[in-house]
């Protein structure tokens, strides 16, 4: 995926009205496919995270959090996505000791590190498998604008910085379907930022009866950062969110090189960027989701940011969830009933 144009993020200009009639088209396309489609209703709680823009929202560090509060509550959570950038179209369940991200995907990786994870183009067929194999509820990565699979809840994940950007359709602007329609059929928002923002779900023009969950994307062990020289390298949806999170933990980043959305590294591009670091005596550092399409071998002394939720209320999502919890609990016990 290219980066996004400029004037994607700001107030609708000549190239944005070009582009109008096309994102029309584009957003009633998305609506005839969902009228017609007929969904798979699978017999467990199917959680959607989403987005409305593409790229760079933070759905994948929510699904981790989500499913790790889902695991907590002693779920077995199966994970399905697409696979963005991967060759497989499976449905097939995820190896991080055996498939690499050229297979997979960058973000099926990073999922399947914490909970069971499906990559299928085919989200139906995703879903069937996950629940053949036990799952207790299933967790889309993306999805929300697909028709296929019914969601017994969406979330739709909200970069607080970035909004809806202009507020026009692919390609007259980020959106991948109307801001009025995607909401209208979400059931919650997580306005996702770097610390604290304040008023951003009335910026955004949220409905009010719309549960709105504020969470920051907190750096982990951040803190062995601090004055460091560092040359930076990223190829996600917006590398710049990266850049600016390693200066506000005190780092000198003497070089922050930005590649497109799941670049697939090769060896000579890491090789070239340590040189680059070693002659500026600067240490070498990427994202958690650029490190698994780096080449293996090429990896070595790479350090890495990790980064993870953290909800301003857990209580509140705690209690959000608590309904599908108790439904999937239920249905497993019931299985398990059954099969005795």
């Amino acid at each position: 995926m290219r980066a996004a144009p400029n004037f994607w993020a700001e107030h609708p200009g000549v190239f944005a009205n070009l582009l109008l009639p096309i994102g029309a088209a584009w957003d009633s396309i998305g609506r005839l496919r969902r009228a017609l489609i007929r969904s798979y209703c699978p017999p467990i709680p199917v959680i959607c995270i989403g987005n409305l823009v593409a790229g760079g929202a933070g759905k994948t560090p929510v699904a981790l959090a989500v499913a790790a509060h889902l695991a907590g509550r002693g779920l077995n959570v199966h994970i399905v996505t697409r696979g963005y950038g991967g060759r497989l179209a499976g449905p097939v369940q995820v190896d991080p000791e055996r498939h690499e991200a050229s297979a997979v995907g960058d973000e099926a990786l990073l999922l399947a590190a914490r909970a069971p994870c499906w990559v299928a183009r085919d989200r139906a067929a995703g879903v069937h498998d996950a629940v053949a194999a036990g799952a207790d509820i299933a967790l889309l990565d993306d999805g929300f604008q697909n028709p296929t699979v019914a969601k017994t809840l969406s979330l739709l994940v909200v970069d607080a910085s970035y909004g809806f950007g202009n507020r026009r359709v692919i390609p007259a602007g980020p959106l991948r379907e109307s801001v009025q329609r995607g909401l209208a059929r979400a059931d919650g928002l997580v306005l996702l930022s770097e610390r604290r923002y304040a008023g951003g779900a009335d910026r955004l023009e949220v409905r009010r009866e719309l549960p709105v969950f504020s969470a920051s994307l907190a750096p982990i062990a951040g803190e062995r950062l601090a004055g460091a020289r560092l040359l930076a390298f990223a190829g996600i949806g917006r590398p710049e969110k990266f850049f600016a999170s390693l200066r506000s933990l005190g780092a000198e980043l003497v070089g922050a090189r930005a590649f497109p959305d799941h670049y697939p590294f090769r060896d000579t591009q890491i090789a070239e960027l340590r040189r680059d670091a070693e002659q500026a005596r600067a240490r070498l550092i990427t994202t958690a989701k650029d490190i698994v399409r780096v080449p293996a071998a090429s990896r070595a002394g790479i350090e890495v940011l990790e980064v993870e939720i953290r909800w301003d209320d857990p209580g509140a999502v705690c209690e959000f969830f608590r309904p599908v919890v108790q439904s999937a609990a239920s249905d497993g016990a019931n299985s398990v009933d059954r099969r005795d």
